[in-house]
């Protein structure tokens, strides 16, 4: 990717034609109106922040001030969302962006200070084995879903007051949890053999699930459904690289997400990298039209945030380019690219390589700057739920 004055002119132009949301309504937000003077000018500002607004990054430091560079991205290219992480991949150590309750509240803390209060603040604490904030840093001990649908509703709903709590002590705001796979396979190497399933009954998945979303509601922490469209079958672990479960797969494994979106606020819904040819195709759901687009928002109705998987997982990265696979993320219907520069090589110019991407997809027609926007609008959206 380059910055030549002439993709730049590209940029404007094809935004000054084809960008149609200015002045319109898209979901429950207007764009603002301007001036035929200033209008290219205008339209390409708002697409810098809805591209931004669609981003959910990581980074690393437990610490941050105005050098860092999260703090550009969040000023100067308009991210959104951040998702943090005790265990830093690429150089194998630990505390990556958590070390103890205090040291957390303070990170968040000045995350927010410099996004204006307006940062969606992510983490995976499911509870068990997947849990960022752990018991050895100083935080509370807690119970897999596993474990906790043992002792039924009532260990579930104390066991998610837990994690909620400790989340809205610490200032996030976003937990990619609960996690209502079926445990189809109890010897799937990221689901079942890590107590990640609530139950093998999709009905009792449902109403654990549902007792996780309202606790965490409860405490001003969103919610995200994982993985659609199911990874309890599986025998393969996508952080290593593809997985297809066509044979595996069960309808079953729809059920919580059919019934939650019908009869429950669900924030956002993660989905997965997965193959799963009975939907129509032989590309990994998180990039899949048929998944993302088909499936799950027009045949279940979903209107929240889709968010993907984190695009830096074997899955996606030993198949895909980065820029290809954020372009095909985005055509296959996601509102949210998860980049959570935590495998393979760090990159501190993550972000702007993103947008940039993003931008020239954009000026050659490849991407709908009115689709982008809609993706934005939703995230927008359900930030007005618990920021102020």
């Amino acid at each position: 990717m380059s910055n030549k004055p002439l993709k730049a002119l590209c940029c404007t132009i094809f935004l000054a034609l084809g960008f149609q949301a200015c002045g319109q309504t898209t979901g429950n937000s207007p764009t603002p109106a301007t001036t035929d003077g200033i209008q290219p000018v205008a339209q390409e500002i708002q697409l810098r922040k809805d591209i931004g607004e669609i981003l959910l990054v990581g980074f690393r430091g437990t610490s941050i001030n105005e050098q860092h560079h999260i703090v550009r991205d969040i000023r100067k290219y308009h991210v959104g969302s951040v998702i943090l992480f005790e265990y830093d991949a690429p150089s194998g150590t630990r505390h990556r962006n958590v070390e103890s309750p205090k040291q957390l509240k303070n990170l968040c803390h000045d995350l927010q200070k410099y996004a204006q209060g307006n940062l969606l603040i992510g983490v995976d604490q499911e509870g068990g084995n997947v849990a960022r904030l752990r018991t050895k840093d100083g935080f509370p001990s807690t119970l897999s879903a596993q474990e906790s649908a043992k002792g039924g509703a009532a260990a579930v709903e104390s066991n998610a007051m837990i994690v909620a709590k400790e989340l809205a002590e610490a200032g996030i705001n976003l937990n990619f949890a609960p996690c209502v796979d079926v445990n189809v396979n109890p010897s799937c190497p990221v689901i079942g053999k890590m107590g990640r399933s609530f139950s093998n009954k999709s009905n009792e998945v449902t109403d654990y699930a549902r007792i996780w979303i309202q606790t965490q509601s409860k405490q001003g922490v969103l919610s995200c459904l994982k993985h659609f469209p199911g990874h309890g079958s599986a025998t393969g672990d996508t952080h290593a690289g593809l997985v297809d479960v066509s044979k595996s797969w069960q309808e079953d494994e729809l059920v919580p997400y059919r019934q939650l979106i019908a009869t429950d606020d669900v924030d956002m819904v993660m989905v997965a990298h997965v193959i799963n040819s009975q939907m129509g195709d032989n590309l990994p759901a998180s990039l899949s039209p048929q998944v993302v687009t088909e499936k799950l928002r027009n045949q279940l109705g979903f209107e929240g945030v889709i968010v993907t998987d984190d695009l830096a997982m074997g899955a996606i990265t030993k198949q895909y380019g980065f820029e290809e696979a954020i372009k095909m993320a985005l055509l296959a219907g996601c509102d949210m690219l998860c980049l959570s520069n935590n495998a393979g090589k760090y990159d501190p110019n993550m972000v702007p390589r993103a947008v940039e991407a993003i931008q020239e997809f954009v000026a050659t027609g490849e991407l709908s700057a009115e689709a982008i926007h809609a993706s934005a609008e939703r995230i927008r959206q359900l930030k007005k739920k618990i920021l102020k």
